[in-house]
């Protein structure tokens, strides 16, 4: 196990945030990994463990998730909010340079920061995200963020993630089930397991548009010049294979890699995720 550091930074809004931090070489632009709406720094536990020493690997919380303070403000549970809140972490950081990875909510925020212009960016890697959501998916998330579910053990949390996500890993198993849930869910005071984040994000989640209440075309045309892979699962509902392909054809440097026999989302831990993301590295430097 590749050892890492905890970081913390500062939001605009006097929020202390949390990252991992895996070390790697300073000549080459480290992968900032941004995680999914109820998702945290350990989503990228696999990644990070593979490419740690290659690359130093930066794995957020975002603000409400996991480690990272939950917001006083609901409604600052945003897109835009998020980005400000990278911004302070790449002047926390000192950071020229990175390599992004964004999954699902994290590749909105990804994109978004590239139509800032104010990161420079060698490269991006989009999971199962793109500038138009799949209204499938939108629904089947607002059908469970924010609601309050207790587990007594890691056994009966995972099994009760297997029997909700069995369509998104059909080939998973119990102990699949059991690290998945290890990465969703946390032990709360009083000693039952619950989801890792404030279940407010779910309120402007919730209001007309939700997350995919803007245009993001416009910002997705920023990494136009950036190499960027866009990774999709074959059975994804919020990426759907039509807008996959116009995304790539509007890419000077795409490339769209599809993840047979999963959903929503790629761990990114898929033996044909992972060979492209070295490869993709590799041509990067």
């Amino acid at each position: 196990m590749a050892a890492f550091n905890d970081g913390y930074w500062w939001s605009n809004d006097n929020l202390r945030l949390h990252f991992r931090d895996y070390a790697g070489p300073d000549d080459r632009a480290p992968v900032l990994c941004i995680p999914g709406l109820t998702r945290n720094a350990r989503d990228f536990e696999g990644v990070a463990q593979r490419l740690a020493g290659r690359r130093r690997v930066i794995c957020v919380d975002l603000r409400g998730r996991s480690e990272s303070a939950y917001a006083k403000d609901p409604m600052t549970y945003v897109p835009l909010t998020y980005v400000q809140d990278i911004q302070r972490l790449f002047e926390e950081l000192g950071l020229a340079k990175a390599v992004l990875f964004g999954t699902s909510l994290g590749g909105i925020v990804t994109m978004l920061l590239a139509a800032t212009g104010t990161q420079k960016f060698t490269g991006v890697l989009l999971n199962d995200v793109g500038p138009e959501i799949d209204p499938r998916g939108l629904d089947r998330i607002r059908g469970y963020v924010g609601k309050t579910s207790s587990w007594p053990t890691w056994v009966h949390a995972a099994r009760a993630l297997g029997e909700s996500s069995a369509d998104v890993y059909p080939e998973y198993g119990l102990e699949d089930w059991l690290r998945m849930a290890k990465q969703l869910y946390k032990v709360n005071a009083q000693g039952r397991i619950v989801p890792d984040y404030d279940a407010r994000i779910a309120e402007p989640f919730r209001m007309p548009g939700g997350e995919a209440g803007v245009d993001l075309w416009p910002a997705f045309k920023a990494l136009q010049r950036i190499p960027t892979l866009v990774i999709r699962g074959e059975n994804s509902d919020i990426l759907s294979a039509d807008i996959a392909t116009r995304m790539v054809a509007r890419l000077d440097n795409g490339r769209l890699v599809t993840v047979p026999g999963v959903g929503h989302a790629p761990t990114l831990d898929e033996p044909e995720a992972a060979a492209e993301i070295d490869q993709f590295l590799d041509t990067l430097g």
